[in-house]
């Protein structure tokens, strides 16, 4: 991290319509007069990227003939035991803890060449920046999302640099960063701040880095419903706000139908904000759907109350609806958001896309479409046990090879997508020299937003051998090379029960003091 010179104050509207600010807090008045929300000042401290010189220090503090001892910390000792590390930082231009931040800005918010960013977190450089100018004296809500920054970019570069005195040091962080959250919490105007939310989604990052989840079951995930709910309209009123709340939706989604689990709060007020024109807002509408079908059959599938069988009939009525629904999602898509196939030198098929964000949101569409075949298959087999296999209608017999070959033609474009959503051909298909030391060529949002709907592949026990274990080779290497320990958890399980198993039913800590101090009581 340098120091780039002082740019102007002025905040970003007015620099943008070259115009003098006036620079008046909290929003100047040339925005109030323009009619637009002030979107801040810019930080006196500009990031860079560093990742270069952080591998080029780990190189040669690697020893070429590592002892037989754990080498993560100490891989050279002088003579009074100091660690190589605490060394190389005293010669360097700066601390690890600077080039962590770096590092995971790297990885996580920064954009491609042509501008396409990397994630939803790219406000996130400038409103860390903020926070930190702020200091120890500052509110809860830009502490904690300090310190959660800190804490995630600490464990990201030690899974890099395999160096566990980072990790320690991370996961101190973490706990000084749930503490400055539950004093956030305490205040309505504190737990409504876009600080406080991107703390939580910083903190449930960092268990997706460290593979720390309850089983499948995030400690984070009531938070993020809480808090959507809390902020209601005003977080649609700006981009940072929508960015946020796209991360949540989707991993409170992934949760609940992994899981089964209930949504703790209704979502029907989020579809009127939703704009149906746009393609991602058109999945999440659907998906919406798809969660509700999803619990609606499986309360009936252990039900035993009279008239059920007409109930699932109509469930599955309701299910075919929201499928066809899905289905035109899937035809009524831009032609630049479409997939193109391409063919090898031996003729295997690739699906490549303009964007490595449209390969990612349409294997969600795949696996969202596979959760729901699987609910009609379920919805199936349900009459069937209610009323003997000669009782079922001749109609539902026949749908279900369609429905094995939808499921089968989802997983089959999910696994034709891989090389290209992992980097290994480009656009039309040309394969991409791999990076030195076996790195997957992408960025570790992109590997994290792609682990979810590989999972959906491997548990929904349809796939062919073949196409599991491209799976799993695929997952393993997102954990052991973009230092996600979740995939490598997901990689070594072959059955979604094993790890919904240990899924602990009860909040996080935090959200109990969260909850005691009333905010929960407003919601329906």
């Amino acid at each position: 991290m340098v120091y780039g010179g002082r740019p102007s104050t002025g905040c970003y509207l007015c620099l943008k319509r070259k115009i003098r600010c006036d620079e008046a807090s909290p929003e100047c008045r040339n925005c109030i007069v323009y009619g637009q929300p002030c979107p801040g000042y810019r930080p006196d401290t500009i990031f860079r990227d560093e990742t270069q010189k952080v591998q080029r220090l780990m190189k040669k503090k690697k020893p070429k003939s590592p002892p037989a001892r754990d080498t993560s910390i100490c891989a050279a000792e002088d003579k009074d035991q100091k660690p190589t590390l605490l060394l190389t930082r005293r010669i360097a231009d700066a601390t690890w803890e600077e080039r962590s931040i770096c590092y995971f800005f790297d990885q996580y918010t920064s954009s491609d060449d042509d501008g396409e960013l990397r994630g939803p977190l790219g406000f996130l450089p400038a409103l860390y920046a903020l926070c930190r100018d702020i200091g120890e004296a500052g509110c809860s809500a830009s502490a904690s999302l300090r310190l959660a920054v800190d804490a995630t970019a600490l464990v990201t570069l030690s899974n890099e640099i395999q160096e566990r005195s980072l990790l320690v040091k991370a996961r101190h962080l973490y706990g000084m960063a749930i503490q400055r959250l539950r004093q956030a919490l305490t205040s309505r105007a504190q737990a409504v701040r876009d600080e406080t939310f991107a703390a939580v989604v910083l903190l449930s990052i960092f268990e997706d880095i460290t593979g720390e989840r309850n089983g499948l079951s995030s400690s984070h995930t009531v938070g993020l419903e809480v808090l959507m709910k809390l902020r209601g309209v005003n977080q649609f009123g700006h981009a940072q706000g929508r960015d946020l709340f796209n991360f949540a939706y989707a991993h409170t989604h992934t949760e609940f139908l992994v899981l089964g689990d209930k949504p703790r709060f209704k979502t029907d007020w989020i579809s009127g904000l939703l704009d149906s024109s746009d393609p991602i807002h058109q999945l999440m509408l659907i998906a919406s759907e798809v969660k509700e079908v999803f619990l609606e059959s499986s309360s009936l599938q252990t039900s035993n109350e009279p008239g059920r069988v007409s109930r699932i009939l109509s469930c599955i009525e309701h299910a075919k609806v929201v499928d066809m629904e899905l289905a035109g999602w899937n035809q009524n898509l831009p032609e630049h958001w479409l997939p193109l196939i391409v063919y090898s030198q031996d003729h295997t098929s690739f699906m490549t896309y303009q964007q490595l964000t449209k390969a990612i949101i349409w294997n969600y569409y795949r696996a969202v479409r596979i959760v729901l075949q699987k609910v009609i298959l379920g919805l199936h087999q349900a009459v069937a046990s209610a009323v003997g296999d000669s009782g079922v209608d001749a109609e539902l017999l026949q749908e279900e090879p369609k429905i094995l070959g939808v499921i089968q033609e989802m997983i089959t474009d999910v696994c034709r997508s891989i090389p290209f959503g992992f980097g290994y051909v480009d656009a039309l298909g040309n394969a991409i020299p791999a990076p030195s030391e076996g790195k997957l060529p992408i960025r570790a949002f992109q590997g994290l937003s792609m682990v979810w709907p590989l999972w959906y592949i491997l548990s929904c026990g349809l796939a062919t051998p073949e196409q599991s274990h491209q799976v799993r080779t695929v997952l393993a290497r997102v954990g052991s090379t973009l230092g996600i320990k979740m995939a490598l958890i997901l990689a070594k399980e072959g059955d979604a029960h094993d790890l919904t198993a240990v899924h602990n039913e009860g909040e996080c800590t935090w959200l109990r003091d969260f909850t005691a101090v009333g905010l929960r009581q407003s919601f329906p």
